[in-house]
């Protein structure tokens, strides 16, 4: 029998082409003869209006095709771009033109579009354009917002673009009652994912078709196929996208459509040549989106053994200029701030503002760093006041293996129930305090105190909503090769998709691993998809391939048994061949591929081979070729839709030490105990974590975005933005698995391509805490900021 890959750590099939220089991002895409580059003017001001764009300087530039404002776009093109994930409580929503109209209200806003020979000559000619502005007043940061003395949409009142609240019980009651309360006060600033290459956009339009073909380094080919559809006025049929390799999307990619996705094929149809766009590195700082800034208050009343009786939590959500993604990234904060716990009554309200700055979508974690730095900064914060031991705190709050499924009672992002599927959170802490032996810290912390060093731990705990719907979908063909093609129109950027889901076909269709090929982000071969987001791909695609699979073999046996005279129940695949099992009697899938497609010639090796099963007196010669019901070819296609999202879990633990004297912080032990359900691949999965963390460390210690009080932001290069380097991330991240397998998908699983860097935040600030004796309530935190705090602690 074929070895199951399930579960097993079977080798990337990704890599060896990544190594070796063989990948294929949008820049390196070839449309054909001719193509033309584009540039953008971008807004020099946060806010501002717009008197004037005088563009005559450019006209008659040599190499200078085309020109446009928004005064040149017509129709739904000249419309705003679309709130893409609309929610009731969003009373104010805004978003961007394609080409701002009449006011630009950040800096990077999409100004002018130029189309030229080359890029260096469209970015001359940008600079020549020039642009009449009444500079205006620009809010900046969530205290101005709230202040609302001054405006960045004059018809929203306040900077308000929502408030939502969600109540399970009297919380305000129940920490009024309670034995003991606490408040406190938390900030996480902005910060940004910087992927090797930007948003980049090439598109071909052939006037013998009317047809247009879009490459674009996006999460959501089939997203951007509707969007530009719909806007440049095509029939959908007529657009083919796709995605090529993505270097890096982390969630800056899932706008859909971003101006220049729109922009482009725009200019490739006006000037029947193609068009290329990729953006610099200073225009994603300024023009791409941001996350993670939101200033929380929380209160809370529990009782001596520090079990949460009620908690109530506000914060106010920085969203920027706009709000293409909706309330995405604050609902989920508000919800899965809970985390393994059950937190007795709970409110909790937001308040979404606009400031000028670059607008906020989903950034890997979307939401969820900081709610789950809220919820642990509060656990350790109960556990500093009782004198307790911060894992016993948390474990007389967990939801416990038996109470699942879990319903809190509140609704999620995708506006289904926040029911958890599975889950053993006391398993998993018992394994964390292993891992990082937090039993034997103190002995430790006394033999660094005796070489005058300073060192803390911490921990932080929670729990991630994956595999969010509606649905996605896959087709898995077998070729008279015997090759296997799977294609799901989800993209990928680093996920191992071509590993995993090849696994799961080898598994189910009984063939070789090195005979499946997976074909991702390609609208021509899966025109219908939702996107890579939100650690959906393994559940949703995944769950969607093994069921193409199993109608493939389930099509694939039934010929099998008409071609070899036997029962169905009697047939086993293996390696890619069926045979009755206890004979020598076989046939190849590749074979039977050319059975389930009768053409009526003999065409190559394997159509001669399969003669032999179609001729002959044991063959019913009245009987159909393809029988009713049936479609030609040896072919399987599936879609998996969920009722709700399913729930990974986990836990991380640090030890940092601090420098007395530099207040550099270094990490000296990461450890994490991850639950995702049954691992498709344990070694992708860990190569998943490690991202994150690194990501995490990022965004805990390094990266933050430095406005100032015009709007401008001050750090927008690699010169002024620190991100982690391989010397700043852990080395060796200590890893443990638990499966705790879901109910809601038939491999079992749950995502686990944001856990990384989930509870970083709240870890390094705990372990901090921890080492230096005195509070640490915002995010990132760097030397400079350590050296302030103890400063202010000394007085």
């Amino acid at each position: 029998m074929t070895t199951k890959l399930m579960g097993q750590r079977v080798q990337r099939v990704e890599d060896q082409r990544f190594l070796r220089g063989g990948g294929r991002f949008v820049d390196d895409v070839d449309p054909g003869p001719g193509v033309l580059h584009a540039a953008v003017l971008r807004s020099p001001h946060a806010h501002a209006r717009i008197l004037d764009i005088d563009v005559s300087g450019v006209l008659d530039v040599p190499g200078v095709h085309a020109v446009y404002t928004h005064d040149d776009l017509t129709g739904p093109m000249a419309e705003p771009l679309p709130v893409l994930i609309p929610h009731p409580a969003l009373t104010h929503g805004r978003t961007q033109y394609a080409l701002a109209r009449d006011e630009v209200n950040h800096v990077g806003e999409a100004v002018a579009f130029v189309v030229a020979e080359d890029r260096y000559v469209a970015e001359d000619a940008v600079a020549r354009i020039v642009v009449d502005y009444e500079v205006l007043p620009a809010v900046v940061g969530i205290a101005a917002a709230r202040a609302a003395d001054r405006l960045v949409h004059d018809d929203v009142p306040g900077n308000l673009g929502a408030r939502m609240e969600q109540a399970v019980g009297d919380a305000p009651a129940a920490i009024a009652a309670a034995p003991h309360r606490l408040e406190l006060d938390l900030e996480i600033e902005r910060s940004a994912c910087m992927p090797m290459e930007g948003r980049g956009t090439v598109a071909r339009w052939d006037r013998d078709t009317d047809r247009l073909v879009l490459w674009t380094s996006t999460q959501s080919s089939t997203g951007v196929r509707a969007a530009v559809a719909a806007k440049l006025g095509l029939d959908i049929g007529r657009v083919d996208v796709i995605t090529p390799d993505v270097g890096g999307g982390f969630g800056v990619k899932i706008v859909h459509p971003w101006p220049e996705e729109l922009l482009v094929p725009m200019a490739a149809r006006a000037l029947g040549r193609p068009v290329k766009f990729v953006e610099d590195r200073r225009e994603h700082f300024v023009s791409s989106a941001h996350e993670r800034g939101q200033v929380q208050h929380v209160e809370v009343g529990f009782d001596d053994d520090g079990r949460l009786l009620g908690l109530d939590v506000e914060f106010w959500h920085d969203h920027g200029a706009y709000t293409p993604y909706g309330l995405i990234v604050p609902i989920i904060t508000s919800t899965q701030l809970l985390g393994p716990y059950k937190p007795g009554a709970y409110r909790v309200a937001f308040s979404s503002l606009y400031t000028n700055t670059v607008i906020v979508t989903p950034y890997r974690g979307a939401g969820r760093p900081q709610g789950c730095y809220a919820m642990e900064r509060t656990m350790d914060a109960i556990a500093g006041y009782l004198g307790r031991d911060r894992t016993e705190v948390r474990a007389v709050n967990f939801i416990q293996p038996h109470e699942f499924p879990y319903d809190h009672g509140l609704i999620f992002q995708d506006g289904r129930p926040l029911e958890y599927d599975s889950g053993d959170y006391p398993a998993s802490l018992e394994k964390l305090r292993k891992l990082i032996d937090w039993d034997g810290f103190d002995s430790f912390r006394r033999e660094c105190a005796e070489q005058g060093r300073r060192v803390g731990i911490g921990l932080a705990c929670y729990v991630e909503g994956t595999g969010v719907g509606p649905y996605e979908g896959a087709h898995v063909h077998v070729e008279t090769t015997g090759k296997v093609k799977v294609a799901t129109g989800l993209t990928t950027q680093g996920q191992s998709h071509e590993t995993a889901f090849a696994q799961i076909v080898a598994d189910e269709l009984g063939v070789r691993f090195c005979d499946v090929e997976v074909v991702t982000g390609d609208t021509r071969r899966m025109p219908y998809a939702v996107g890579t987001f939100a650690s959906r791909a393994a559940v949703m695609s995944g769950s969607a391939v093994l069921k193409a699979a199993r109608r493939t073999k389930e099509k694939a046996l039934r010929l099998a048994a008409d071609a070899l005279e036997a029962d169905v129940a009697d047939l086993e695949i293996v390696d890619g061949v069926v045979g009755v099992r206890g004979t020598d009697r076989s046939i190849p899938l590749g074979t039977l591929s050319v059975l389930s497609n009768p053409l009526r010639y003999a065409f190559d090796e394997a159509s001669k081979a399969a003669t032999q099963f179609s001729v002959g007196d044991a063959v019913d010669r009245t009987a159909l070729p393809v029988a009713e019901g049936e479609q030609p070819g040896l072919e399987g296609t599936d879609f998996h839709s969920t009722p709700r999202a399913t729930y990974a879990s986990g836990m991380h633990a640090a030890i940092v030490e601090t420098d007395p004297d530099t207040a550099e912080i270094r990490i000296l032990r990461y450890a994490v105990v991850h639950d995702c359900g049954h691992l498709i691949n344990p070694m992708v999965v860990e190569g998943q974590i490690h991202g994150g963390v690194a990501q995490g460390v990022g965004g805990a210690l390094y990266e933050r975005m430095a406005y100032d009080e015009s709007g401008q932001l001050l750090n927008a290069s690699f010169m002024d933005f620190l991100m982690p380097y391989v010397s700043e991330v852990p080395d060796g991240i200590e890893i443990d698995h638990l499966e705790t397998p879901s109910p809601l998908n038939p491999l079992g699983i749950k995502g686990a391509g944001e856990a990384g860097v989930i509870p970083v935040s709240a870890v390094i600030a705990a372990a901090v805490e921890d080492a230096e004796g005195f509070p640490v309530t915002a995010m990132p935190i760097s030397p400079s900021d350590l050296f302030s705090l103890r400063e202010e602690h000394r007085s």
